[in-house]
Parts: C-alpha cells; structure tokens; sequence
C-alpha cells in the first residue's frame, strides 16, 4: 500500500506544470531579425539579409518600448586600452566634459552586439558633425577582445571618429562594469541597455540598445542638456 501511495505522489509531482519553463512554439507570436526588424517568421531561423538568428519578436518589441530611466553614475577613473592600443583613463580621456553615448559587446557575439553596433554607427551618421558626442563600446569580455579585435569588429560598421572602444586587464573592466550598472555572470547575458549621459549635468539615462535612431539622438540631446539631472534628483 505504501508504495502504491508513493507512486501516485510521483505521478502527481510529474503531472504539475512548471511555469518557470520557457514559453512553447505555440505561444510565440512571430520571430524578427535584431538588425531587419522587417525581416519576420512565424518559426526559427536566420535572416535572408545579414544571417543574424531570428528572435522571438514580441520580446523585441516590449524591450523597444521599455521605459527610459533616468539614473545617478559614479564614473571610475580606470585605466584602460581603446581599439588604437593608447592607455587611456576612462573617466578623464573619454567620459570628462562630454555627451556621452556607451552601450556594451564583445566581438564574438552572433547575436545582440552587431545590431547595437550598426545601431551606434547609423545614430553617429544621422546625428552629424557634433564633436562633444563620444560614442563608447565597452568589451564585457575583456580576455579575448584585445584593441586589435575591436578595431576590426568596429570597422564593420563604417562608424566614425568619435567611436572609443574600451578594453584592458579584467579586473578593471569589471570595475567599470559595475560601476556602469551593466555587471552580468556571463557574457552572453551582458545587458543590451545604452547609458546615455552627460557628466558635467550630472544627467544621465538608460535604454533599450535597438532603440530607434530618432529616439536615441532625442535622448543625446536631453542628457546634453541636463535634462535628466532634473528628473534623477
């Protein structure tokens, strides 16, 4: 009798659904392409256009229209490397007395990093000639993107001068991203945010990296103008 008892308590553990388990084929609405957004499929797969995996579409789209935060950053004066190979001091060289743009990657990404690249270089191109804006990718995976790698990943994108990309001995990159709010366990699960902000206003924010260009450039000329320091206060 005790066993029998015991196999229905099994029987029954088995039959209870686990919430917790990623969403079925049948309740996925559609996949898109991260960088062709037009580009959609009713099931797996990879775009005809740049050959990125599709991804589950909604996602994207509640993630495009998440809330901007503004927020409050202590910016670290670590030293560093950018794409040339020049030491730099993060906070003095490339963060002191200017707009700033920063979203975070890593050059053996398939995924999310070539779209925030592409999405950095078109936001730099429909922006102008605006010097007082830098535009800094952080490597989240420091070990292996050394300046020569993130020279050559950047270069893909036609971006433009004002494009500091950063990497360096991990323990200070780890300090940064922490600092930055963008720590992750892994680097696959590093955050497809971008940090917008200005440090002279103290004004700064955060939002979705595949954002549309109109709304990033909006968000760069509101931290530029200290906008948020207001709202963060």
């Amino acid at each position: 009798m005790r066993f029998i008892l015991i196999g229905f308590l099994v029987i029954g553990f088995l039959s209870v659904p686990s919430y917790g388990q990623n969403r079925t084929p049948s309740e996925i609405s559609s996949y898109s392409c991260p960088m062709h957004p037009e580009v959609k499929s009713k099931s797996k797969g990879r775009c005809p256009k740049c050959g990125m995996d599709l991804r589950v579409a909604d996602r994207t789209e509640k993630s495009e229209n998440s809330e901007v935060r503004p927020t409050k950053i202590n910016i670290p004066d670590v030293e560093l490397l950018d794409q040339n190979g020049r030491n730099i001091h993060f906070y003095t060289d490339v963060v002191k007395g200017h707009t700033v743009v920063i979203n975070f990657i890593f050059t053996t990404c398939t995924t999310i990093c070539p779209p925030l690249g592409a999405t950095f270089a078109r936001v730099q191109k429909e922006l102008g000639d605006k010097p007082d804006v830098r535009f800094i990718s952080i490597s989240v995976d420091p070990a292996t993107d050394t300046p020569e790698r993130l020279k050559s990943w950047a270069a893909k994108f036609h971006g433009g001068e004002n494009w500091t990309l950063v990497t360096g001995d991990k323990p200070k990159v780890d300090e940064l991203l922490r600092a930055l709010g963008a720590s992750s366990a892994s680097r696959e699960d590093h955050s497809p945010t971008v940090l917008i902000g200005n440090d002279a206003h103290g004004s700064w924010t955060r939002t979705y990296g595949l954002a549309k260009t109109s709304q990033i450039i909006q968000l760069i000329d509101n931290a530029a103008n200290g906008a948020f320091a207001k709202e963060s206060n």
